[in-house]
């Protein structure tokens, strides 16, 4: 999926009647939520998809059988399934030889850059975003930056009441 397709306007599941305008037409990054109770880890017949300790929720691209059933269960729709191989597209440049490769036939979703945060960098969407729109840290820690921000400013989840209980947050 391109990344014109991971954003969407508005987020459903979300508002109610009365929403503000301008709330309605800003654009809202689809991510994966990394939930406290995530339907794709439960729903995965071959637990390609798990939840760390940590609690961000990974796949393993060489157990995913293609299935489906966790993009069916996700209720974000932030998962997207290769109907092609993905390293067609890229240059070979563009290929990093340290980052696991997804192939043709499994699904993929966004995992906070795993193997970034084992190194202690940060995901690539938080350093690449310079205007500091996107911010990651602990939401355990009180101490934290991520959680002092949630305090002094108003946020919204997607669809919390699911009962996923969903991990990301946006200020809105």
């Amino acid at each position: 999926m391109d990344l014109e397709g991971r954003f969407r306007t508005f987020i459903p599941g979300l508002g109610h009647e009365h929403v503000n305008a301008e709330l309605k037409k800003r654009p809202f990054l689809l991510l994966c939520n990394h939930c406290e109770n995530p339907a794709c880890v439960r729903v995965c017949p071959t637990k390609a998809t798990f939840k760390r300790e940590d609690g961000v929720v990974m796949m393993d691209y060489h157990r995913c059988i293609g299935c489906r059933f966790c993009m069916a269960g996700c209720p974000y729709g932030a998962r997207s399934f290769n109907f092609q191989d993905p390293r067609l597209s890229m240059r070979n440049e563009d290929t990093n030889m340290l980052y696991p490769t997804r192939t043709k036939g499994v699904v993929e979703k966004c995992n906070f850059c795993a193997e970034r945060l084992v190194k202690g960098d940060m995901p690539l969407c938080v350093e690449a975003c310079r205007n500091g729109a996107i911010h990651f840290g602990d939401l355990n820690d009180p101490n934290s930056e991520v959680r002092k921000l949630m305090e002094s400013q108003p946020t919204i989840q997607r669809s919390a009441s699911l009962g996923t209980f969903p991990n990301v947050y946006y200020i809105i």
